[in-house]
């Protein structure tokens, strides 16, 4: 077999249909494969036709031979090979995908003596590229729309893919950072111990790690609580990336710590409905006794003449008496089991009533009293009496805590935007110390030495103005003294069917 033959051969052999074409783009040779595909019988009825003339014969009008981007004139041009990607319509009105490669054939010269074109129906490839273009972007829009944050890197830690909900977690926008290496989401050191537990087998299979309470970090440096699960993607056995889920716990947590705080509250409750039971049971049942023995002592120390050496000891007895029936007293009202009885009245009167009820008035010979009271009437519609209570007591533990020498400032005012009227009871003492802080308001607990405090005035004083529908607290406290605050729904004549008059 000649020369000749054998390449002909070849080329009748070739599995995509080819044309030979001349440099003017004349048909020269056309193989066995090619006359099949048009229908053509004989290869000699083609020769010389230009492969435009043939493919606008019904079967391609848009080739696009005329145009500046045609690979037949980049072919001669550049001495090199082209190809074109277009989509046809076939007779039955089918779709098909066609690549047409030309590829030079060069003289001694070097230069273009022949193009040859050839033909391949790409269409099975090309619907597969779209078929897995469109999962592609499904997949894309279904992990965007995910309402869980996902970050998925590759083997060297690079961050791939960052979906929606991580970039508002983390606080980056990804097309915006140049690199972004997974440790920077982690504080120091968290993002190497999850690959080593992804690699290792006790922690939910190889390549794998159940849900786990990890630290992340956000792009201003705020550490956030979260939980994740994560994989190790695999091309066979190699490791080519890694991607997580996350869960923000911040709202979970903040909601377990208010569930955790109101079972505290009503714990507390019902200690405190216990202990309010227990005291009014132990009130009542030493008040008949304590009346007998202050009843008793006073007549005794009637009888006696006043030179008598029992005079002494019998005031001794009554003044402890008494104390014991001040302890009852607060211990009834710290059950509620006196009556409530509100009327309309000034917070200016409540704390001119307070101070004059000072029984022991020496209390406040070095006491600089100062008073901010409101130049307009602040009224409320609450229990005056046992109001008094409170401001005595909120009075003596400002005198008590500047060891009686300092400045004692009382202050009224009305805050329109809670709607209340608010007294402050100001000391210059030396503060609360934080460790008292929180149980200041607990009932039995003082900070005064034995035998100079009971523990229930400011636990008593809470429990009236709450009766009352108020509050107190300490508005601020430190080294230069403590201030509380009373604060009372301000009265509105309309409210009560009363006229504006009244109080």
């Amino acid at each position: 077999m000649n020369a000749p033959d054998w390449r002909s051969r070849v080329f009748d052999s070739l599995s995509f249909p080819t044309l030979v074409l001349d440099t003017h783009s004349q048909i020269v040779a056309a193989n066995r494969r090619f006359l099949e595909k048009m229908h053509i019988d004989k290869e000699e009825s083609i020769l010389g036709k230009t492969c435009r003339d043939l493919f606008q014969n019904g079967h391609d009008p848009d080739l696009p031979c005329l145009r500046d981007d045609c690979p037949f004139a980049k072919t001669i041009e550049q001495k090199s090979g082209h190809s074109l990607l277009r989509q046809i319509r076939t007779e039955d009105g089918r779709m098909r995908w066609e690549d047409r490669v030309f590829s030079p054939i060069l003289d001694d010269r070097g230069e273009v003596a022949f193009v040859i074109e050839s033909i391949r129906d790409v269409t099975k490839t090309k619907q597969l590229e779209i078929m897995f273009q469109g999962i592609s972007e499904f997949m894309d829009r279904v992990i965007q729309s995910s309402p869980s944050p996902i970050v998925a890197a590759d083997r060297k830690g690079l961050v791939l893919l960052m979906n929606r909900a991580a970039e508002t977690l983390f606080g980056y926008r990804l097309e915006s950072v140049e690199r972004l290496n997974i440790e920077v989401l982690y504080p120091p050191g968290v993002a190497r111990d999850i690959m080593k537990k992804l690699r290792d087998d006790a922690f939910g299979g190889h390549g794998k790690l159940p849900m786990t309470r990890v630290d992340i970090r956000t792009a201003s440096g705020e550490i956030v609580p979260a939980e994740m699960t994560a994989a190790i993607i695999y091309e066979g056995n190699e490791e080519v990336a890694t991607m997580g889920i996350y869960n923000d716990l911040r709202e979970r947590l903040a909601v377990r710590q208010k569930l955790i705080e109101a079972q505290a509250q009503v714990v507390q409750s019902e200690k405190m409905a216990s202990l309010g039971r227990l005291a009014a049971g132990v009130a009542h049942e030493i008040n008949n006794p304590l009346t007998g023995i202050l009843m008793f002592t006073g007549m005794a120390l009637e009888k006696l003449p006043p030179g008598s050496s029992l005079r002494k000891t019998l005031a001794c007895i009554l003044e402890d008496a008494e104390r014991c029936r001040d302890i009852v007293k607060n211990l009834l009202v710290y059950s509620r089991q006196t009556t409530i009885r509100k009327e309309v009245f000034g917070l200016d009167e409540l704390v001119e009533e307070g101070l004059r009820l000072i029984r022991d008035q020496k209390l406040l010979m070095h006491i600089e009293i100062r008073k901010e009271l409101s130049a307009e009437p602040i009224r409320v519609f609450a229990d005056k009496n046992k109001l008094k209570q409170v401001m005595i007591n909120l009075i003596m533990n400002a005198i008590d805590a500047m060891a009686g020498k300092g400045v004692l400032m009382l202050r009224t005012y009305a805050e329109s935007a809670r709607d209340v009227g608010c007294i402050e009871v100001q000391d210059s003492g030396s503060g609360i110390a934080k460790e008292h802080l929180a149980h200041i308001f607990d009932p039995f607990y003082s900070t005064k030495a034995p035998g100079k405090g009971t523990g229930l005035g400011l636990s008593t004083a809470i429990g009236i103005v709450k009766d009352n529908n108020g509050n107190l607290s300490v508005k601020e406290t430190g080294p230069g003294g403590t201030t509380f605050l009373l604060a009372l729904p301000l009265f509105h004549a309309a409210e009560h069917g009363l006229p504006e008059s009244i109080g």
